[in-house]
């Protein structure tokens, strides 16, 4: 045992990731996919306006990559089962069918047998998209398809802002 200490060694060591693919758990967290977001109907509204309304002392848009950052630590699962608010509705719920009651339609582009969704981001500000239907998955939460492709079913697609609570206006909040 040397009595020096090699203080350049020791600050290169502490910088070496500890974490590997296998251990980091990074198949349970859940994804959200963008490619279906859809800005054009009425009584949603495009990124652009959420940078611009502030909510607080920040603005809608980066309360909601906050909440996104939080929300991917955790698969889409764990998020249906916690509660949050006044009236504790739960953080993520998969409604599955597209709502009667809503302003919003369901755009040509989205799959017709998807399961809607949506996050409450807080009061009656909602991120709404879709899941894969769990029927289609078993238990898996990824899946190959018949044209080869796998999917994985703990992405939320994210198609619509929804600040004013207009997607599935029966809801109780």
């Amino acid at each position: 045992m040397s009595k020096f200490k090699n203080s350049k060694k020791a600050e290169f060591l502490e910088k070496i990731p500890d974490t590997d693919i296998e251990n980091s758990e990074i198949e349970k967290k859940c994804k959200f996919n963008f490619s279906y977001f859809d800005p054009s109907q009425l009584a949603g509204q495009p990124f652009s306006d959420w940078s611009a309304t502030a909510h607080g002392d920040h603005t809608l848009l980066l309360e909601l990559m906050e909440k996104i950052k939080h929300y991917t630590k955790e698969p889409l699962i764990y998020w249906a089962q916690q509660r949050a608010g006044a009236g504790s509705l739960k953080v993520f719920e998969c409604y599955k069918k597209f709502p009667r009651n809503s302003d919003f339609i369901h755009p040509k582009h989205i799959p017709h047998d998807v399961h809607w969704a949506r996050f409450r981001l807080g009061n009656s500000i909602r991120l709404i998209g879709f899941v894969l239907p769990p029927e289609e998955r078993g238990n898996k939460d990824f899946i190959q398809l018949k044209n080869g492709y796998i999917y994985d079913s703990n992405t939320f697609y994210v198609v619509f802002l929804d600040k004013n609570h207009k997607f599935y206006k029966t809801e109780q909040d």
